[in-house]
């Protein structure tokens, strides 16, 4: 009988304290619980819990004009920001030189030329990978988006549209090259010199217009399949080789963009084998405009397929000029 609580005594000193096994119990669950915490953070850019890749998230766009105090700055001087965007386009002495915002519209300053106009301009590893470009109504990335610069296309390869064969149709896919660029110092230019402020119901009228750099010497007549069908071309000075279109349509608002579709009142393309790098002038007559109003004139250079031709640099004014005359 002396033997028997020894005995007990000495199974009870083998086992482990209640609240040690219970210390050792959650450990166990505190080292699992952290493995599967891990597990999840690790997988969790890649899929989610349904076994599919995460929805791609938008990339972060521009910050919106923050409203804010009265600034004690000068009238119309720009208040500092530390933002990608700033929020004005500065003054006349002192523009802006990167984007802003301006009535609800991104403006670019030069096109995006001047150092810190994108916010992730010269800083390239910085953006989000994993994120999806952000398009307004024309298709254009967010500024800062690291996709600002890659090109939805550069061929009709991925285009489902018909391929354009030189006639005057739409929607097609033009697969013709832009061609060749000249110098800046030998872009065209274009201006209309002269022109009536107002003309009568069907009274015959002139536009003078003044081209530089435009060789007239080049011509694929669209209604014969010469539309689009050419790449530019320059001559052995460098110039472009074209032409001229005069036009004049007929405005039924002041206030808002035309209908592109009518056919104007009055077209015509000028091929005349003169123009070089000194300016010149020619006369275009217009018969006259059979509707009282307003028309809008206007007159642009052509390469010989009838494209605007290309400037060397996005802030160059391209080859264009536009008047209003009043129909009376």
């Amino acid at each position: 009988m002396k033997n028997t609580p020894v005995r007990s005594s000495r199974r009870r000193s083998n086992r482990p304290p209640r609240n040690k096994r219970l210390i050792a119990v959650l450990a166990t669950l505190g080292v699992f619980g952290a493995i599967v915490t891990v597990t999840q953070v690790s997988n969790a850019g890649t899929w989610n819990r349904w076994g599919r890749p995460p929805a791609a998230k938008p990339c972060p766009t521009a910050p919106a004009p923050a409203t804010s105090a009265p600034s004690t700055s000068a009238p119309g001087t720009p208040a500092p920001s530390s933002s990608a965007v700033a929020e004005g386009p500065g003054t006349a002495a002192q523009p802006q030189t990167r984007s802003y915002h301006d009535h609800g519209a991104i403006q670019h300053p030069g096109d995006g030329q001047e150092p810190g106009t994108l916010a992730q301009r010269g800083r390239p590893g910085r953006g989000d990978a994993n994120c999806t470009p952000s398009s307004g109504t024309g298709g254009t990335p967010a500024p800062g988006n690291p996709a600002a610069l890659e090109p939805l296309g550069a061929d009709c390869a991925d285009s489902d549209l018909q391929t354009h064969d030189g006639f005057q149709n739409g929607p097609r896919c033009v697969g013709t090259a832009f061609g060749e660029v000249g110098a800046p110092e030998q872009n065209p230019s274009l201006l209309i010199t002269r022109a009536p402020n107002s003309v009568r119901v069907n009274q015959q009228f002139t536009l003078q217009v003044s081209t530089r750099n435009l060789v007239r010497d080049r011509f694929l007549a669209a209604g014969q399949g010469g539309y689009y069908k050419e790449s530019s071309f320059l001559t052995e000075e460098g110039l472009v080789r074209g032409h001229f279109h005069s036009a004049c349509r007929m405005l039924t608002s002041s206030r808002t963009a035309p209908d592109p579709a009518p056919v104007p009142a009055f077209f015509v393309a000028t091929e005349d084998g003169q123009g070089g790098a000194r300016p010149d002038t020619v006369t275009v007559t217009v018969p006259g405009l059979t509707q009282r109003g307003t028309a809008q004139c206007a007159v642009w250079a052509g390469d010989g397929s009838h494209r605007v031709p290309m400037m060397t640099r996005a802030n160059q004014v391209p080859a264009f000029d536009v008047v209003r005359i009043t129909v009376r």
